[in-house]
């Protein structure tokens, strides 16, 4: 079974560790594999994303900040709660 945006967010967060970021280009280049067009993969990232955050499992930076919503730039890390 292939992993899903959800998982594969989640699995990066994981072995980067607490407090830690990822880039969501990282999750579509996973989901892509070595030959894949992980720039395809981008919008499932994405709306992965904006559920994540909906569900408060993840937050969103940019350059140490934290952003509210997904737009330009960002990078994704969990939530401590």
């Amino acid at each position: 079974m292939a992993e899903t945006p959800t998982e594969a967010i989640l699995a990066l967060l994981a072995a980067r560790g607490d407090g830690k970021t990822i880039c969501p280009s990282e999750a579509a280049r996973k989901l892509a594999g070595p030959q894949g067009n992980w720039r395809a993969e981008m919008d499932t990232v994405h709306a992965a994303v904006d559920a994540l955050t909906a569900q408060g499992a993840i937050a969103l930076s940019w350059q140490g900040r934290p952003k509210s919503e997904r737009r330009g730039p960002y990078r994704i890390t969990r939530r401590t709660v």
